[in-house]
């Protein structure tokens, strides 16, 4: 039997990474559509020679997605944003550039389509970034109804952008913010674990048509997080309880950086818990058990441990398509 052709859509990023590797060790020839194909090109070593294909494409342009569905099989949406700068922004990418795909990935013929999104995403929040992730949801229920959703809440793993996150802030600061107090929950799930819920959500007809709420084993606070990722990086800072009230006008000037460590928006996300929905289908419907925090993050985190302010530790990259 033929193996399925997938395109996957932000397989550059951090967790496209872990999805296309899995793809090729399972022998699917694999098309990256994103839109840097030179950084795209380590991925090529995951698959045979020709296995594994890098395809310039950007999703605020239909026809660029229209090409990259074109004889494809399977196709897989992993593109979003953190924050939105110049060209970048909420609804393009994650409304429009998710309503694009699943509308290529009907019209090209393809059997299967999974889409991420996040838990969160909901119209009536106050965060612009989760309207346009539950109207990108919308936008593909409505051109691919058989489309699985999958909600990640946040994703760790040695190239993650949150506990890296905080480890790197508290290398250059004294005292790290803890917003509204910090009794915001997440419910961190490994990026293997969310590659592994995509790929298997492929494999299985009865995925078609549901939505995934993915987490962790371990529901934590925003200051249990902080106080766990200080420790695992060797390092002691003060805790600083911020009203997001007062924490908006720093945030609205480190938005102006490249890479800001913190938006207004997502302070707004940060107002609410972050974690599966009570009944909500997950990973263990998928038949994964899900990674504790403290099976992958101390081997990683462990590389702050004596680092300087000057010294490099290669930083963290979570770009989509």
């Amino acid at each position: 039997m033929d193996l399925a052709r997938v395109v996957v859509f932000g397989g550059s990023g951090f967790i496209g990474r872990y999805v296309v590797k899995r793809l090729a060790a399972a022998g699917h020839p694999v098309r990256v559509a994103c839109r840097d194909v030179e950084r795209a090109k380590v991925l090529k070593p995951m698959g045979a020679v020709g296995q594994v294909s890098p395809m310039l494409t950007n999703v605020r342009y239909p026809e660029t997605v229209k090409a990259a569905c074109e004889g494809m099989d399977w196709v897989i949406n992993l593109v979003g944003i953190l924050h939105e700068q110049g060209t970048q922004r909420f609804d393009s990418v994650q409304t429009e550039g998710a309503a694009a795909i699943a509308e290529a990935a009907a019209a090209g013929g393809a059997s299967k389509l999974v889409h991420l999104s996040a838990i969160g995403a909901d119209t009536d929040s106050a965060s612009i970034y989760a309207q346009s992730k539950a109207a990108g949801e919308a936008a593909v229920r409505a051109a691919f109804s058989s489309a699985t959703i999958i909600r990640p809440s946040v994703v760790f793993g040695p190239e993650d952008d949150f506990f890296n996150r905080f480890a790197d802030l508290a290398r250059f600061s004294p005292a790290l913010p803890l917003i509204d107090g910090g009794h915001t929950r997440m419910q961190p799930v490994y990026v293997g674990d969310v590659a592994d819920a995509i790929c298997k959500a492929l494999g299985e007809d009865a995925a078609a048509g549901q939505t995934y709420e993915l987490g962790g084993p371990r529901v934590m606070t925003m200051q249990e997080i902080m106080e766990y990722t200080l420790r695992e990086a060797g390092m002691k800072r003060l805790l600083l309880p911020l009203p997001s009230a007062l924490a908006e006008i720093p945030a609205r000037f480190l938005e102006l950086l490249p890479k800001p460590p913190l938006t207004r928006d997502q302070l707004k996300l940060l107002a609410q818990d972050n974690v599966v929905s009570e009944g909500a289908k997950g990973l263990t419907d998928l038949g994964i058990k899900p990674t504790p925090v403290e099976a992958v993050v101390p081997r990683y985190l462990g590389r702050f441990r004596g680092l300087q302010p000057t010294e490099s530790h290669g930083g963290a990259d979570a770009a989509g398509a």
